[in-house]
């Protein structure tokens, strides 16, 4: 069986770790995998995880109001799918909901917001609660925005992924097909770092591949393939036709390295371990 994963050794990054993961658990790994990174935007599928549990708790329901007097007609299910409107990085209206997919750290913040009152606890504990105990994500802790402020472990974020292709009871199966299914079809929007994609189609807190180029994963994952990417140098994908995901995690900002290697280290992942 061919190393894929010895491709990190020629990243231009210091440290670089990855793993890959099958419905059974991780299939292969590369460097150090306990060691934590700043995730940066892939703390948002994380901070998801944890919103969707409230759902299920019934703290809040995904039709709660987003913030009528900053996004009138705008729900949680909008701030999760980047729809609501809200601009990227200020308390900001800048559309009316489902019209433009704007990428927003501040709509994942709002969101978090909600479960925080409505759980009457921190985020982060309540996120420690509903996702980071029941995995074992010893290795993971949220420092700060909800959207981009997290660290974590390839060990632990392999665990994440084996959830997502082969759930133990995190999400119920509904939920979860709700959260990898593209919301709002059809919406416009730019994937920072690739350019304007039309459609720029988004789950709940959770990117889609669809038909988007370019883009940081392979041209051989298949449309329905899910995940994220941060600007620190960290990537995880789920491609459930291929029931196989990646993670990616290096300590170099991401860049015209990663927008050559991510997309290079899939496709050889997927000639190698597809099922």
């Amino acid at each position: 069986m061919t190393d894929v994963l010895a491709a990190l050794d020629e990243w231009p990054a210091p440290t670089a770790a990855a793993a890959v993961v099958g419905p059974s658990g991780v299939i292969a790994t590369h460097g150090p995998t306990e060691r934590q990174f700043a995730l940066a935007s892939v703390t948002k599928p994380l901070a998801a995880l944890a919103i969707l549990v409230a759902v299920e708790e019934e703290a809040v329901t995904l039709d709660d109001p987003a913030d009528e007097s900053l996004l009138p007609g705008a729900t949680l299910r909008h701030l999760l799918a980047h729809a609501s409107g809200v601009a990227p990085e200020r308390r900001l209206r800048s559309f009316p909901p489902a019209v433009r997919r704007v990428y927003s750290n501040v709509g994942i913040e709002l969101a978090a917001a909600l479960v925080e009152a409505a759980a009457d606890m921190p985020f982060p504990q309540y996120l420690d609660e509903a996702v980071l105990g029941p995995l074992d994500l010893a290795g993971t802790s949220l420092l700060g925005s909800p959207a981009r402020d997290g660290v974590s472990t390839v060990r632990d974020l392999a665990r994440v992924v084996q959830e997502l292709l082969s759930p133990t009871g995190l999400l119920s199966a509904k939920t979860l097909a709700d959260a990898t299914a593209v919301q709002y079809p059809g919406l416009r929007g730019v994937l920072p770092g690739f350019g304007g994609q039309d459609p720029n189609d988004w789950g709940l807190g959770l990117e889609i591949r669809g038909t988007k180029s370019p883009h940081w994963t392979g041209a051989t994952n298949s449309p329905a393939t899910f995940g994220h990417f941060g600007q620190s140098g960290t990537m995880m994908w789920i491609d459930p036709v291929a029931r196989v995901g990646v993670v990616a995690l290096a300590d170099l900002d991401f860049g015209e390295w990663a927008a050559q290697a991510w997309p290079a280290l899939s496709d050889a992942v997927l000639a190698e371990y597809r099922r």
